[in-house]
């Protein structure tokens, strides 16, 4: 079963493909991305508003838009509680961090680089170098995977197929200006999230029966009354805390922007775009609350993965042209992450292995290493 088809699967990944790859052409006929400052890092001159854009757009992984209804399907107030801090604490902890690394290193690109300043060991810096790539693999290989399979099921294409769809698709914007690409279409992908948002959420608000349908599915499925209640504490909040805020370190696409971020505005971008990214779990969460309503009779058929209830909801209670709406999200949810993880993992082959100062090589080395990271991170999922 899939809730569009596979025709209509293939037009939103073409005309997405193209609309982003326009967008990105577009705002690079500037030149200025022509250096190994400007491929990498936008030349440091990311406003705060723009960088937190960009800061919430790349952390919002695909599978979290589904996720975070999953988590307030199963486990109500509690689940998307222990869903939204950890991650939101994980990017504000970026604006106490970053502006100390970037004082002492104000010229770097990675914190892999402060690692051996600070240390003075190039044996301590390649070990650190190792998560640190493995982290941006993972990103790659989670989006195509677990992204790619809920795109598979939402539109019956297969997986097999969608991969190297999607993979080609973010690699050839990306390859553009690079880091400034990423930028750019940072702010359009999280801009389709709100909008989707704020045309799907209310109308299926209204249709359900308003607060007290979603007030309704507060304790989920599993009937849990309190938001602190210890089993969901020790079982899913803690350890999920553990992982994103100590991940989140290991993740160069937030150092990236750190470095990318006008001098004295990084404590402004990170807080802006923590708050950016706490709004999309908790209003999408609304959708498994009012699927927990036994009112609204909203159920996963047979076969189809849990994950999916959120999409279930609004294609339970509006029209077809909702469900449709989905797939686009998914596909910017995605596609930011996807192309975050290209960027970081080029400023890291640049600055930490090639560590070339000549801009013409750097750019050039930046583009294989994508292209490298690219075809593993395929190969992986």
């Amino acid at each position: 079963m899939s809730f569009v088809s596979q025709s209509t699967g293939y037009w939103f990944l073409a005309i997405f493909g193209i609309g982003i790859t326009f967008v990105t052409y577009f705002f690079s006929r500037s030149q200025n991305w022509r250096s190994k400052e400007g491929f990498l890092l936008a030349n440091r001159k990311v406003g705060w508003v723009l960088g937190g854009f960009s800061i919430a757009s790349s952390w919002i992984w695909a599978p979290a838009l589904f996720v975070s209804v999953l988590v307030a399907y199963q486990m109500g107030l509690a689940g998307i509680f222990w869903f939204t801090l950890p991650n939101t604490i994980a990017l504000v902890i970026f604006a106490f961090l970053a502006p100390k690394i970037r004082e002492r290193i104000p010229k770097g690109y990675t914190f892999t680089q402060w690692i051996k300043y600070r240390l003075e060991s190039d044996r301590v810096h390649k070990l650190f170098l190792f998560p640190y790539f493995l982290y941006q693999l993972m990103a790659i290989v989670v989006q195509l995977f677990a992204g790619g399979n809920l795109l598979s099921l939402l539109t019956g294409i297969p997986l097999l197929i969608i991969m190297p769809i999607l993979t080609f698709m973010v690699l050839v914007y990306t390859l553009i200006s690079g880091f400034q690409a990423s930028i750019v279409t940072d702010f359009v992908q999280l801009g389709l999230i709100y909008i989707i948002g704020l045309v799907i959420l209310p109308f299926a608000w209204s249709v359900a029966g308003g607060f007290s349908a979603i007030s309704a599915g507060f304790h989920g499925i599993q009937n849990i009354g309190s938001i602190f209640d210890p089993g969901v504490a020790f079982s899913f909040g803690i350890v999920t805390s553990i992982g994103l805020i100590s991940g989140s370190i290991s993740d160069q696409s937030n150092w990236q922007r750190a470095f990318a971020v006008k001098e004295g505005q990084v404590i402004k971008a990170f807080i802006f775009g923590s708050i950016l990214f706490a709004i999309v779990p908790i209003a999408l969460s609304t959708l498994g609350f009012l699927a927990v309503n036994p009112a609204l009779q909203i159920t996963i058929p047979a076969g189809i993965d849990p994950a999916m209830i959120g999409v279930q909801t609004v294609a339970t209670l509006l029209p077809f042209w909702a469900t449709s709406l989905f797939v686009v999200m998914l596909l910017a949810g995605l596609s930011s992450a996807l192309d975050a993880g290209l960027s970081a993992a080029s400023s890291l082959w640049v600055a930490d292995v090639v560590k070339t100062s000549n801009d013409s090589e750097a750019i050039k080395a930046a583009r294989w290493s994508m292209v490298g990271i690219a075809i593993l991170g395929l190969a992986v999922s």
